[in-house]
Formats: structure tokens, sequence, C-alpha cells
């Protein structure tokens, strides 16, 4: 189902003109409007998804095989270093447009595009607290 409120749903479809890298029946593949870095690019399905919990299980693998082949070819053609696959779900994980989508941002060597985050201890307490739950 689409959302015709929603802006990735018109640029998924076509109704929004694009930088379309790539396109088959469940996704468009475009150049992000405001790149993290050259190439940067997004996969966005067709169908309206809010995030990752909403997403089928076969398309999300089918998202992730996309991945793999565009990045591997994206490689040669931008000559990057690396990549970073990035999916955001919810607002306080960054998430800004409520439309799965998946950035493929390729990295080149000194490139300060900053994607880190403050690396803290896995304790023995919260350790044993998820396994505990899971």
């Amino acid at each position: 189902m689409r959302d015709e409120n929603c802006i990735f749903c018109k640029l998924a479809n076509g109704d929004i003109p694009t930088a379309t890298l790539y396109e088959d029946e469940d996704f468009r593949v475009i150049l992000d409007a405001n790149p993290a870095s050259k190439g940067h690019a997004l996969i966005i399905p067709k169908e309206h998804y809010a995030n990752l919990y909403e997403l089928d299980e076969t398309l999300a693998g089918k998202a992730m095989v996309l991945a793999k082949k565009m990045v591997t070819k994206l490689t040669d053609v931008l000559g990057c270093d690396g990549y970073n696959l990035v999916q955001n779900n919810g607002e306080c994980a960054g998430q800004t447009v409520f439309h799965f989508h998946l950035h493929m941002i390729p990295r080149y060597k000194d490139d300060g595009v900053g994607l880190g985050w403050k690396l803290n201890e896995l304790t023995d307490e919260d350790r044993e607290d998820i396994l505990s739950r899971i």
C-alpha cells in the first residue's frame, strides 16, 4: 500500500523525479539529495512501510541482497574505500522520514563523514539481563 502523503512513496514510485540508479518491482535506488559523501544512495521500497518493524521478512531480505549488489557495483564506479549501510528506526534513532529506507554511504579515506557513537563496555549485568530475557 502507498501513502499518498509520503514523499518517499512519491520518490520510489516516480511521482517526483530522482537520480535513479536502479529500479525493479519492489524498490527504487536513488542518489540522496543531501548526501553525506559522493555517491550516497537510498534503497526505497515502492510500498509504504514506516520502518523495519513493519517491513516483511522477504522484502527485508531482498533489500539486503540489493544493497550488496549496489555496493559492489558502486564501489567500482566511485572508487571509494568502503561503505556504511545505515538504517534508522524511530525518531530517537535518527529517523526523519517515516518510510523505510536504507542508506548506502560510500566512504573515502579521510572523508570526515561522522557516523560515530560513544563506545561503552558490555557489563556482566547487562549481558546476563539481555541473555536471560531473549
